[in-house]
């Protein structure tokens, strides 16, 4: 069986927005961009990867790389199809050694360096799994189930004259006042 991909994605992850570099099989970078955290970049990035596929292409084409193998934005890509490889920040950062002799650090730099990552090392990592339907069903029942218990906590509490605070938790200690 041979391996179709399309695009090469390198995705530099901080607190509030990705750098992003897109590039070919031949490592050509066809575009950078910065793009927000959340449902905004989110759409931007399917936008971004649109300009480049093949109308007929398939989400398992584009190949994103990317430090961190958790949460909303990998969770994200990984449900829309993608094949999303989670890196360790130190393995990211031998190989933007590699790339520059420079040391210097910056998230446009990160960003090519995981791109050309995913492109010429994919063999050598760990593609992020996706979620069954039962561990994404287990997910939402004990999600459910905590949310009830603590609503519990909060009736009871209310009930014997406590005073939980807005935003309380389990275990956060009775504070009132």
């Amino acid at each position: 069986m041979v391996e179709v991909v399309v695009l090469f994605v390198g995705d530099d992850w901080a607190e509030d927005h990705h750098d992003v570099e897109v590039q070919d099989e031949t490592g050509k970078v066809l575009k950078r961009l910065r793009l927000p955290e959340g449902m905004a970049g989110i759409t931007r990035f399917h936008d971004l990867v649109g300009r480049f596929v093949a109308e007929d292409a398939d989400p398992s084409q584009v190949l994103v790389c990317i430090e961190v193998d958790r949460g909303p934005w990998v969770r994200a890509l990984v449900a829309a199809g993608y094949r999303v490889f989670g890196v360790d920040p130190r393995q990211a950062a031998r190989h933007r050694e590699i790339l520059g002799s420079s040391g210097a650090k910056s998230d446009k730099g990160d960003a090519h360096a995981l791109a050309d990552m995913i492109r010429t090392r994919r063999h050598q990592l760990r593609q992020v799994a996706g979620d069954s339907e039962i561990a994404e069903a287990v997910k939402v029942v004990t999600r459910a189930h905590q949310a009830l218990l603590w609503e519990r906590t909060r009736h009871m509490l209310r009930s014997r004259g406590g005073c939980p605070p807005s935003g309380w938790r389990p275990g956060a200690g009775r504070r009132c006042g």
